[in-house]
């Protein structure tokens, strides 16, 4: 794999860094043809909503084009993850995630110099258009609605916790590798969950070209080698895990793990 930490994430929109980032993982994956697409895309809404003068406008007739028009929207029936995260495999077929399809759609909107933000909700990735008829709006990247505060709440208290609260920070404006970073760890865990494990390996090690040393994705990447029986591999960087983070919980379940290879090793010897 080439070096992906050399590439300024920050200078790039969030859909074209995850592009970048799925040539890494996947060898097949099209980036030309998915470049070429959402730059057709581009195109079409610049030409639906160039009758419209106000911002307000501009975003309704967007959001008429992405999900009624171009029929995005969520997955139904059984589907496996990670086709609803890769954007090449979205783009065809319309059926997305709150953050697949919330990556793409922001993409657009700054194209066309829509104030279309990011936030990272504790439920799933929202968006924030600021500004719009002198207030700011919250749209559910899943099907388009706009969000009140009330709807948030009850996602709070279904998902985190029925004491859960909503507090202003949740609404803040997120960095763009926060999603990025967001986008990959979703990913590498539908991929592990799929039994995909050079892939999530590939992803794993993605992450740690953007944060290198990191002791939570050693963990994962220790453990997905323990599945592809890279035992020596692992061992290294579930010790790391056991080393730098004593106090969590699950280190004492990755000591039985440790512990498992080892014994592995002295018996094949």
């Amino acid at each position: 794999m080439k070096s992906f930490s050399k590439i300024n994430l920050s200078k790039l929109s969030i859909l074209t860094s995850i592009i970048s980032a799925s040539q890494f993982i996947r060898s097949d994956f099209p980036s030309d043809l998915v470049i070429l697409d959402v730059s057709n895309k581009v195109k079409e809404a610049k030409s639906y909503i160039s009758s419209e003068i106000e911002p307000s406008q501009k975003l309704k007739k967007l959001l008429d084009l992405f999900y009624k028009n171009w029929k995005f929207g969520g997955a139904s029936g059984i589907y496996k993850l990670s086709d609803v995260l890769w954007v090449d495999h979205v783009l065809k077929t319309g059926k997305g995630t709150a953050i697949s399809l919330g990556i793409i759609l922001l993409h657009i909107a700054k194209e066309l110099n829509l104030p279309l933000y990011p936030v990272a909700f504790p439920t799933q990735l929202i968006l924030r258009a600021d500004g719009i008829d002198k207030k700011n709006l919250l749209i559910n990247p899943f099907n388009g609605d706009i969000l009140d505060q009330h709807t948030l709440e009850v996602w709070l208290k279904g998902n985190i916790s029925p004491m859960a609260k909503l507090y202003e920070n949740d609404l803040c404006k997120a960095e763009s590798i926060t999603i990025i970073l967001k986008m990959l760890n979703t990913l590498k865990s539908a991929l592990m969950e799929e039994k995909n494990m050079e892939l999530a390996l590939n992803v794993s090690n993605l992450l740690l070209q953007i944060n290198p040393n990191d002791p939570y994705e050693m963990r994962d990447r220790g453990l997905i080698h323990a599945h592809l029986d890279c035992n020596h591999v692992a061992l290294k960087d579930l010790i790391y895990f056991v080393e730098h983070c004593p106090e969590d919980p699950i280190s004492e379940i990755i000591k039985v793990q440790i512990h498992s290879i080892e014994q592995k090793k002295i018996i094949l010897h």
